[in-house]
């Protein structure tokens, strides 16, 4: 090898590298903080399961319908247990996905190993931030299998049009939120159906939707985790026995 093809190899070997330096540390998830942790453990009437593909929360009770909730991009799964387990103390089965490289982006699909392995049990999907995007567009391409979407600070995009499959909606939205592009929320409301319900926690923000602390660009809650928590369980919880339930009725 002649010495300049050499140092053109190793600066190709250095720029490659920095890319992948550089890509690991773009990729860095946010974690799971203790609230978090501590909602993930068994007990108390609820079973917590933990496989290589979803975290599935179970109580005492098999509620009708299932949820399945996609992360928001880079975010843990584990972040959002205190929700889940909250919701299957209230009797409904839930799956925590998880993602490649942490992106729901990466596996838009990945609800279907869900359906599949449970064919007579009715589900809503639902996510947040890319999350809910992701779980949007799953929705429109399986609208005989899903009974509703939820969104949390999360909107559709044209892949996903609710509008076009008449799902019940439910799209929750911190007033504090300083990730979601607000442009483009209000811009989405073309592709969800005329009775979606909106509903806005006030003092909420973006990151508290999960238990991760504070994601970059979020702006300071005006309430605790655990005030959003309970408001977004319950919203989700009205919106199943009001909305999803008299829409199967009807």
């Amino acid at each position: 090898m002649s010495q300049a093809r050499k140092k053109w190899f190793q600066a190709l070997v250095l720029v490659t590298l920095a890319a992948i330096c550089l890509a690991i540390w773009y990729l860095q998830p946010y974690q799971p903080d203790q609230a978090a942790l501590t909602a993930m453990q068994g007990g108390e009437g609820i079973t917590v399961m933990d496989t290589n593909d979803w975290i599935i929360f179970q109580g005492g009770e098999s509620r009708e319908p299932g949820l399945i909730l996609y992360p928001g991009a880079l975010v843990k799964p584990e972040s959002y247990a205190p929700i889940a387990r909250s919701l299957a103390g209230s009797g409904y089965h839930v799956f925590l996905a998880r993602m490649p490289l942490n992106l729901a982006v990466s596996d838009m699909t990945r609800a279907t190993q869900v359906l599949k392995a449970y064919p007579n049990k009715t589900f809503v999907i639902g996510g947040h931030s890319l999350g809910g995007t992701m779980a949007a567009q799953f929705a429109a391409n399986h609208p005989d299998r899903i009974n509703g979407v939820f969104l949390l600070g999360a909107y559709p995009n044209s892949q996903g049009n609710l509008k076009k499959v008449n799902l019940p909606v439910l799209s929750l939205l911190g007033s504090r939120d300083g990730v979601i592009n607000m442009e483009r929320f209000e811009e989405s409301k073309q592709y969800l159906p005329e009775r979606t319900v909106y509903m806005t926690i006030e003092g909420g923000n973006h990151s508290q939707f999960g238990s991760y602390g504070s994601q970059e660009g979020d702006k300071p809650a005006a309430i605790t985790p655990q005030e959003q928590w309970q408001q977004t369980v319950a919203a989700i919880k009205d919106w199943l026995l009001n909305d999803v339930t008299m829409m199967n009725v009807e």
